[in-house]
């Protein structure tokens, strides 16, 4: 029988040794799968007062959406634009509409089914992901999102960040872990697929810290798990930590180490979108080395090798 130890390789067609989601999409659908992002302009409960102000340390005033589309625009011009982009590169591939900017179900439900039916309905398209908060995920919001999963290959991304209420508190995310296992359970218990974000870097924590994240949402066994680096953003509250000293970034050598040592402690099922993130370049103060995705991503690969290790070789889910 045909291991993972023997061929840390299978799950990937680019030589990780982790499960990608390139991968995972081409096997689910047979070809070249890409996201859309798409902005709804909608707000957040820690940005809007109803549960805090001024949002997350690191979030800019695009909430997350500096890729994104332009809410100004109808949600047709905004795919059309991206679409036609991304065909250029990839002629021929499914799309993947993506609320990425702000929290994508902290609206009036008839107004976010009216969105994701409507993104649902353009050309070419074989799912749909909705990025929010587990906070914001209702019993009622819950129906909706397993009505559309029944239908379509359908992801909501949790920006969970850190277990550690500690860490969560510090940049204001306004909701614990275990409100978080809430919103995420509402939606497993009703087999909607859940992608979660983490955060390596953030103020405070140590290296075990982040393990300790990794290793509980290990357990959780998520459809999708993203890493990202903590990026310095100028015009965040972030930032003026950093400036005044109260903030260091990870340097590539500790990020890589880090997200090698979280690969090991995820189930072999779950799929890894991301193991690092993109700044925008007039807005990014630091690590300035995050810039060069690629060679991010190369260190990991050689790291992984270096180890001769691969996507949980550690993970037990009784962890």
């Amino acid at each position: 029988m045909n291991t993972v130890k023997d061929n840390p390789f299978q799950f990937s067609c680019d030589n990780k040794r982790y499960r990608t989601y390139s991968h995972y999409l081409k096997e689910r659908f047979g070809n070249k799968v890409f996201k859309v992002s798409l902005n709804l302009g909608l707000s957040c409960p820690n940005r809007d007062g109803k549960k805090g102000f001024g949002g997350c340390i690191y979030c800019s005033e695009k909430l997350s959406g500096d890729f994104g589309g332009n809410p100004a625009e109808s949600l047709e011009m905004q795919f059309e634009k991206v679409r036609l982009a991304m065909e250029k590169k990839w002629e021929g591939g499914k799309c993947i509409p993506y609320f990425q900017a702000g929290t994508n179900t902290y609206a009036d439900i008839s107004f976010l089914k009216e969105a994701y039916e409507k993104a649902l309905s353009f050309d070419n398209v074989v799912g749909l992901a909705i990025a929010t908060r587990a906070d914001c995920i209702t019993e009622e919001i819950a129906d909706l999102l397993c009505d559309i999963s029944k239908r379509t290959y359908l992801v909501v991304e949790l920006g969970l960040q850190t277990i550690h209420d500690s860490t969560a508190e510090l940049i204001n995310r306004c909701h614990t872990y275990e409100e978080f296992l809430m919103g995420y359970r509402m939606l497993k218990e009703r087999n909607i697929n859940v992608c979660i974000h983490l955060i390596d870097g953030l103020p405070g924590e140590t290296k075990e810290m982040m393990l300790q994240t990794a290793k509980e949402v290990g357990r959780l066994s998520p459809h999708a798990v993203k890493l990202h680096l903590l990026h310095v953003i100028r015009g965040t509250r972030l930032f003026d930590m950093y400036e005044k000293g109260l903030v260091r970034p990870l340097e590539l050598e500790e990020y890589v180490d880090i997200v090698c040592d979280q690969l090991e402690l995820f189930p072999q099922e779950t799929v890894i979108e991301r193991v690092t993130g993109d700044g925008a370049k007039d807005t990014l103060a630091a690590p300035m080395w995050s810039l060069k995705k690629l060679c991010v991503m190369n260190e990991i690969d050689k790291e992984m090798g270096r180890r001769n290790s691969f996507q949980g070789r550690l993970f037990s889910q009784g962890q």
